[in-house]
């Protein structure tokens, strides 16, 4: 009856957890910038076709419209980088309207210095541009509003996220923002529990903005899982350079203040260029490899009668459980779940087909399905099943920075992979060298370095240590 305690608790906390999942904001972000875009390139082209008509008669005047088509992607470039089509941008109208007023004079001086120095002014009517450009400026103000009262209606006025955990700190009053209790939950900062790290993971999902107030002795510890957890965390107060902190954040209105010690490894447009490398990589990778997919499944069915899959729980981005695909390499009987035993040469576990699969690396191929899914990535730090170790020990308790290596996907390869890091992790250094280089990968992350990985996995599909 005791045993079965700690269970029963884990999962009513796992249901009150689920209770409190936040719907992820971000796509529908993406659609408003992409939305706000697309109108901002209309009202242009809409500008100076009603400025030529305006003051030279003519509808769409060729000399007008040659205007707009050059001045529009300067205009895009200067809003992208200044704000213009950002988070802030749609909760507030007023910002969004000098970030865009601010990108179209900038645009339109550029593109009078250029007119100047080729000598091209004069083939183009300074009343039909002016024109344009003030009707252009008073139909982008006009287009944020609409955009503030459809958010208004459609969002309840929320752009973003906020999660504030208390954890025995100062009162910190966050408008906006959801709040539990760190007690309620069962989240200790300093524990290496992957349950509990698990339900925070789940806690910070599709959160925005996290804020922390812990009493002083606790700081650090919550200052590393946040950082663990990849997002936008902040704790109020104190010692920064113990925390690691990245920025200071004041409150006026709380009379608070706050330390930035994690902003997540990667921007909006590297998680948008790494998703879409993500999902094109694997639906190409499915269509080509179908025929192979489709010939394995039935070997490894054949060989004893089993399931083609064998499906393993394993840590994800956050800390987060996942249940990763991969082909059925051992007999069904002697499947090991939870990862307590690693794979050896001439295992007594492996099937035939297993054996070879596993020596290709076709047993990891279904995870193209865990990429389209959204678990993981095709280049980042590998998963490992909860019960793996090294010399005995688990992975955590021989370097705690083991938890920072989920800041990001875990990916079908990465750069401990094809450095040759790869089997059973019989001592310590084994594992040490791979978290080096998955920190490394993340710290240094690029489109260029995924895809420079991806085409040298495919010279280490073979491996000594791959059994």
């Amino acid at each position: 009856m005791n045993r079965a305690t700690p269970r029963l608790l884990d999962a009513v906390r796992h249901q009150s957890v689920e209770s409190r999942l936040v719907p992820s904001l971000e796509r529908r972000r993406l659609r408003a910038y992409a939305m706000m875009l697309l109108t901002d390139g209309a009202l242009f082209h809409f500008s100076f076709a009603l400025a030529a008509l305006i003051w030279e008669g003519v509808w769409a005047e060729g000399r007008a419209m040659i205007t707009a088509q050059v001045m529009l992607p300067a205009y895009f470039t200067i809003a992208l980088y200044n704000g213009s089509y950002g988070v802030r941008a749609l909760g507030s109208w007023t910002f969004a309207s000098r970030k865009a007023l601010t990108a179209l004079v900038i645009s339109a001086a550029l593109i009078n210095f250029v007119g100047f120095y080729t000598k091209s002014n004069d083939d183009f009517s300074r009343g039909v541009v002016t024109l344009g450009l003030l009707l252009a400026a008073v139909l982008v103000v006009a287009i944020r509003r609409v955009v503030a009262v459809i958010i208004a209606a459609r969002w309840g006025g929320r752009v973003s996220n906020r999660l504030v955990i208390d954890d025995g700190g100062s009162s910190f009053a966050f408008a906006g923002a959801e709040r539990i209790s760190a007690a309620e939950y069962n989240l200790d900062p300093g524990s290496h529990d992957p349950f509990m790290l698990d339900r925070l993971g789940k806690l910070l999902r599709n959160q925005d903005q996290v804020v922390v107030s812990c009493p002083r002795e606790r700081r650090e510890d919550w200052a590393f899982l946040l950082k663990c957890a990849g997002v936008y965390g902040e704790i109020v107060s104190e010692p920064a350079h113990k925390l690691g902190a990245v920025g200071v954040h004041r409150y006026d209105a709380l009379d608070r203040t706050t330390l930035v010690v994690s902003t997540g490894p990667l921007g909006l447009r590297a998680r948008i260029l790494k998703r879409a490398f993500d999902v094109a990589v694997a639906l190409v990778g499915l269509v080509v490899l179908l025929p192979l997919l489709l010939v394995i499944a039935v070997l490894v069915k054949l060989e004893d009668g089993g399931p083609m899959l064998f499906i393993q729980r394993r840590l994800g981005r956050g800390n987060q459980f996942f249940d990763m695909f991969k082909f059925r390499s051992m007999r069904e009987e002697k499947l090991d779940h939870d990862g307590n035993r690693s794979a050896s040469r001439d295992d007594d576990r492996i099937t035939r087909i297993g054996a070879f699969i596993r020596r290709t690396s076709i047993d990891e191929l279904p995870q193209l399905l865990n990429v389209l899914k959204g678990d993981m990535s095709i280049v980042g730090p590998r998963p490992h099943a909860l019960g793996s170790r090294a010399n005995n020990k688990y992975f955590w308790d021989i370097d705690r920075q083991y938890w920072q290596r989920h800041c990001l996907k875990p990916g079908l390869t990465g750069l401990a992979q094809v450095r040759g890091h790869r089997g059973a992790t019989e001592h310590e250094k084994d594992l040490t060298d791979r978290l080096q280089s998955d920190l490394e990968y993340i710290a240094g992350w690029s489109l260029t370095r995924d895809i420079g990985i991806v085409l040298r996995t495919a010279m280490v599909l073979r491996h000594k240590n791959a059994f």
